[in-house]
């Protein structure tokens, strides 16, 4: 091996080990993360589903499932979103487009944060919020607990995954449309600069 091939296999090593250390961080950033919101939507959770007739009881159930199915969204649409467009939209000072740049350079770390953190924590608050609901409707008329506490699993479950399902073939299918709008969205609080 001459001098260049040995340089350039030294960058390359000493490349890989700076990745590894910022996956690192980025793991336990996204878990300390994924703790706290987990958190808060179990308080969220716990607190307002005891205390609300059923009907708003169902809303907030409802609300979580398509929090998760929309993050969701975002993260498959981040992930398979064409960078090139939003180039010649952040050269126009488009509203959002670095943004854009910023999240389809990061889709990674935005994938897992949409998918993984936001999505999962939804999933499971919905599982309990179901539970909740659905002692709530065992008392409100009298239906044996087991049954209902089956059914709202279930539908739960169904909706959560049929609206991921959906909602996937929509993100890819418009995938730079999502992105651009989350990052209209996120300009408003958050503006990297140029490059």
């Amino acid at each position: 091996m001459d001098q260049k091939q040995k340089e350039f296999v030294k960058r390359l090593k000493s490349n890989k080990k700076k990745k590894v250390i910022t996956n690192l961080r980025w793991v336990v950033v996204i878990t300390i993360m994924a703790f706290f919101i987990s958190i808060l939507f179990s308080f969220i959770s716990e607190s307002i589903l005891p205390n609300v007739p059923v009907l708003i009881g169902v809303v907030v159930l409802v609300s979580f499932i398509l929090i998760g199915v929309l993050f969701d969204m975002i993260g498959v649409a981040v992930t398979a979103a064409d960078e090139k467009p939003f180039h010649s939209m952040s050269a126009q000072k488009v509203r959002g487009a670095r943004v854009a740049i910023t999240l389809k350079r990061n889709a990674d770390k935005v994938g897992s944060f949409c998918n993984d953190v936001i999505g999962d924590i939804c999933g499971i608050i919905s599982g309990s919020a179901g539970v909740m609901v659905a002692l709530a409707l065992s008392e409100s008329f009298g239906i044996e607990q087991v049954i209902l506490s089956l059914l709202v699993t279930g539908l739960t479950a169904a909706f959560t995954i049929g609206g991921k399902a959906l909602g996937k073939g929509v993100a890819i299918a418009k995938s730079n449309m999502i992105l651009y709008e989350c990052s209209k969205i996120i300009s408003y609080f958050y503006n990297p600069k140029r490059s």
